[in-house]
């Protein structure tokens, strides 16, 4: 019920002259006198004021009501995405954690294969130094053969007092 629907004074005539008022549905008659008159208007006035004052009091209530639900669905709202938010992070950090690890592994794998690759190759390095240490040993053995094979040729030919046939044409007369 509205405050202007509660209230309804209406006046007919002039001063002096019956008059009615209608509150909340009654029917007041005030007489010619003034002093009843005004004693009905206090009363209404009072009346009125209490009305207005219950009024307000009430859209106060309603407006503290819609208050208080609004920040309770502020609250709600924000905590759903707090929560939802923190999913995310605890997500985030469980794909990169998960994701570092198999780096780390990778890593580490790699790390490996380049010991055993390192590995393989310092053995290819010993194997060609030991072929070289060979090839080297068989040449000198075989200078040392060469030599010897000259030595005992010059000594045959110094003992028979023959020059050589082949190789140092550029001394012969």
């Amino acid at each position: 019920m509205s405050l202007l629907s509660a209230v309804d004074i209406s006046f007919t005539g002039e001063r002096g002259q019956d008059s009615t008022q209608k509150t909340d549905g009654r029917m007041l008659f005030a007489g010619n006198t003034d002093e009843s008159a005004s004693q009905e208007t206090k009363s209404v006035g009072s009346s009125i004021d209490r009305d207005v004052a219950l009024a307000q009091v009430e859209t106060e209530k309603k407006l503290s009501l819609i208050k208080a639900w609004e920040e309770s669905e502020k609250t709600k709202a924000e905590n759903k995405s707090q929560k939802k938010l923190s999913a995310i992070t605890s997500w985030e950090n469980s794909k990169k954690a998960t994701l570092e690890a198999e780096l780390k592994k990778i890593e580490e794998k790699i790390e490996n294969q380049k010991a055993e690759y390192a590995e393989k190759m310092k053995n290819k390095i010993a194997m060609i130094h030991k072929a070289a240490e060979e090839k080297r040993a068989l040449v000198e053995a075989k200078r040392g053969e060469e030599l010897l094979k000259a030595e005992e040729t010059a000594a045959k030919y110094r003992a028979t007092g023959q020059a050589p046939k082949k190789g140092f044409s550029c001394f012969s007369a």
